[in-house]
């Protein structure tokens, strides 16, 4: 251990020979004609808050037992206070009142919300576009297959696949086996529309 380290240079210790500060100096209780120390602490009341009597055992005892927060309160007002003090006597609103205030414009839209105008038709009652069937990537991938646009109905979905099975299939072909390929996809392709309840 280096004992000329520089940090043992920033070490503070108190000399045993430097005399003690004295310790706070107590108050007297602060109850009329006691002369007892003050150790305790009792709120000064309503409208005081943060300062403090400081009184001893007994008298403390005493001012507890008959220390009332809400006193010279009318009832309203107590419950005012107790309605408030759930929420931290922080101001609320119910839900639909001072939209002015909050940016909303007139047709109860937050701008906010609906920077670029999406919900206004909607906010405005006029009803929304219908909603076009959408289909997954291997909806999209077999309708393809059988050679349909995206959205197509069931019923020219099952017309497309029997007129492909007719063209491709080797019965219709003299025997001819080069378009089996083809006809299998088309198969699998009308098979997963129907599992997928589209044809």
């Amino acid at each position: 251990m280096d004992l000329n380290s520089p940090l043992f240079d920033r070490i503070r210790v108190k000399s045993r020979n430097q005399p003690q500060a004295a310790g706070p100096v107590r108050a007297r209780c602060d109850h009329p004609g006691c002369a007892l120390v003050g150790e305790f602490k009792a709120p000064m009341g309503r409208l005081r808050e943060g300062q403090y009597f400081s009184f001893c055992l007994d008298h403390v005892r005493e001012y507890n037992a008959t220390y009332n927060y809400f006193n010279g309160m009318k009832d309203d007002d107590v419950a005012r206070f107790q309605k408030d003090a759930a929420i931290g006597h922080r101001p609320t609103w119910t839900m639909g009142v001072k939209r002015g205030e909050h940016g909303f414009r007139e047709d109860g839209v937050d701008p906010m919300l609906d920077p670029l105008g999406l919900f206004r038709a909607r906010a405005a009652g006029s009803a929304p576009a219908p909603r076009k069937q959408g289909f997954g990537v291997a909806a999209v991938k077999a309708l393809t297959t059988l050679g349909l646009e995206d959205g197509a109905k069931p019923d020219s979905i099952r017309a497309r696949y029997k007129e492909l099975v007719k063209r491709l299939h080797p019965d219709a072909n003299a025997g001819d086996r080069s378009r089996e390929d083809k006809l299998r996809e088309i198969i699998q392709a009308y098979k997963y529309l129907r599992s997928a309840k589209l044809a």
